[in-house]
């Protein structure tokens, strides 16, 4: 399988937070990109920077060489494959399929495995690094498929992210993730709990952030949302429905594993308690509205 040159039509699906700007970086390296999302309005910018607005997924399908999906839930990622009117159904053989959406390992199993049918390919490639990794192109970038077809797609998702491993066969990626998600949810308790304590005790948060943050206790999280949580900036650049429907999945992945997951669990019940008190649309970082509002 050769590798994807510039002329390769790209269709993709879910322009929202990351996937707005990981669709821009496409059309800043000439490819030209067809795109849908269900709220049309978020793809508007796009269009007029260059991008090609499809009604459909199954009409990008048809058009593409290459389909990159960015949805929001497995069930939403079923329907845009296998559904029906999914793109399984459209898409000519040899098509390439790439799936960012955080979904299931066993869902990313069942579309390599009926694409395979069809001579087409799938890579199940979740991301990690938020709005800003997507805006800076320095996603982490978790890849399931075959070896061939991750070569083959290596220039394009370089475009998108600077950390691209194959982790190994179909499904690999989505697994991967998943323990992306469970180091990220207890460290997301221990980065609010600092910076509360902080708080707390009477020191500037912001100075106690530059000692910590540089040390053992460095992390991601510690370095780019806790200042958004001094400042009281709570706009997702991850969304914490995401982030529990992600923890769901762990947690059921690490259940059939017969693996106990205490702080997992205890993190997806955190979160659900802010979601239930209508903070479902805010970023993961709202955690900090536990201890301290606003």
């Amino acid at each position: 399988m050769k590798q994807l040159t510039s002329e390769a039509v790209i269709g993709f699906i879910g322009t929202g937070v990351m996937g707005k700007s990981m669709v821009r970086h496409l059309l800043k390296a000439g490819y030209p990109v067809h795109v849908y999302n269900r709220t049309k309005a978020k793809t508007d910018e796009l269009v007029q920077e260059g991008a090609v607005w499809e009604e459909s997924p199954a009409a990008i399908a048809k058009k593409a060489d290459v389909v990159m999906t960015m949805v929001g839930y497995p069930h939403d990622v079923e329907s845009t494959y296998l559904g029906d009117e999914g793109m399984m159904q459209s898409a000519k053989a040899g098509t390439i399929f790439i799936d960012f959406t955080t979904s299931t390992p066993t869902l990313a199993k069942r579309i390599y495995d009926e694409a395979k049918v069809r001579g087409m390919h799938t890579l199940d490639a979740p991301v990690s690094g938020g709005d800003v990794g997507a805006r800076e192109a320095r996603l982490a970038i978790m890849v399931g498929g075959e070896q061939e077809v991750y070569e083959a797609c290596l220039p394009v998702l370089k475009l998108l992210g600077s950390n691209i491993i194959l982790q190994g066969g179909a499904g690999s990626g989505q697994h991967t993730k998943m323990c992306n998600q469970i180091a990220i949810a207890s460290n997301m308790i221990g980065v609010c709990e600092a910076i509360a304590y902080a708080k707390q005790a009477g020191l500037a948060p912001e100075r106690v952030l530059e000692s910590i943050s540089t040390g053992a206790a460095g992390s991601w999280s510690l370095s780019n949302l806790a200042p958004r949580m001094i400042q009281g900036n709570f706009e997702p650049g991850f969304y914490i429905k995401h982030f529990i429907k992600d923890m769901g999945i762990a947690l059921a992945e690490a259940e059939a594993m017969n693996i106990e997951m205490p702080g997992l669990d205890l993190a997806k019940r955190m979160y659900e308690e802010l979601a239930e008190h209508g903070e479902e649309n805010s970023g993961t970082q709202a955690l900090y509205k536990r201890y301290f509002k606003g």
